[in-house]
């Protein structure tokens, strides 16, 4: 079942964005879909504690050649939250491809920030029938890339997290000189409930700790973009070396951008990922 919520969203003149609810039987996922319906799918998938919105900047470059499918994975953004329900990898992963079976999306280019690389992975190795290819931005490749905070994680002790903590959670995701964090990205993680943002990053952690993604990635045959900012806080950009093993995969880094090149440089993250959709990426017949 699929109910919308509201319509078409306009922002800044640009090409509407349709919103919608699909009805899962675990929890209702939220969608929004953008450019023609008729042009090769891509679905973008967002990193922990984030939502949707995190592709705002990135989407307007990607609409004028691709069909481009957003969604929120569970607990997330404004999908459904509930308590009791899995929010293991591998059960993101295949609410990912049943959204894409509501949709009618047969064949689609899954690209990952951050986990949302890792789930994505998930969604290819549950569907090589529906993922064609992947492009993972700055997504750590094993848990020995992950940089340990220097300060404790947030909202622990209370529930939701003050501005300020959240502001120091995020303040890792950027690099960029003179780069301000987006309003929407507190909203992000203040809409989440404690039990959604503890039990998402340890399905993450979980599921890199039970195989590497080169070694999955190696198995899956997939073509295979890596992109990754420099000057990332959170995962070692050196770690972007590990997908070489990979065979036939690009892998790029982008100086000067961090954890977040999506949101840092826009027209630098489409550049390479749009040279590499125009070559793997199927049209609908």
């Amino acid at each position: 079942m699929t109910v919308s919520d509201g319509g078409p969203h306009v922002k800044g003149g640009t090409e509407a964005t349709e919103s919608s609810t699909l009805s899962l039987d675990d929890g209702d996922i939220h969608v929004c879909q953008d450019g023609p319906r008729d042009a090769p799918a891509l679905l973008l998938i967002h990193g922990s504690a984030s939502s949707t919105r995190s592709w705002d900047p990135l989407v307007p470059l990607l609409t004028t050649s691709h069909r481009v499918i957003r969604i929120d994975l569970l607990g997330h953004g404004r999908s459904a939250k509930p308590a009791d329900r899995s929010y293991a990898l591998p059960d993101q992963a295949r609410r990912a491809g049943v959204a894409l079976d509501r949709l009618g999306v047969e064949r689609a280019v899954a690209v990952g920030h951050s986990s949302g690389g890792v789930v994505a992975t998930a969604v290819a190795e549950q569907r090589p029938d529906l993922v064609t290819a992947l492009a993972l931005i700055n997504t750590g490749p094993s848990l020995d890339a992950f940089i340990a905070p220097q300060t404790a994680p947030i909202g622990l002790a209370q529930w939701p997290p003050t501005d300020e903590q959240i502001r120091r959670f995020a303040s890792t995701a950027f690099s960029r000189a003179g780069y301000q964090m987006p309003p929407e990205l507190l909203d992000d993680v203040r809409c989440m409930t404690h039990h959604t943002f503890t039990a998402t990053m340890q399905a993450t952690r979980d599921y890199l700790q039970q195989q590497a993604l080169p070694d999955r990635l190696t198995a899956l045959g997939k073509p295979l973009l890596v992109l990754f900012g420099e000057d990332d806080r959170r995962w070692r950009s050196s770690s972007a070396a590990d997908y070489r093993a990979v065979p036939g995969a690009e892998v790029e880094l982008l100086p000067g951008l961090g954890h977040s090149p999506v949101l840092e440089d826009p027209p630098r993250t489409a550049t390479p990922l749009l040279a590499f959709t125009a070559i793997h990426a199927v049209r609908v017949d």
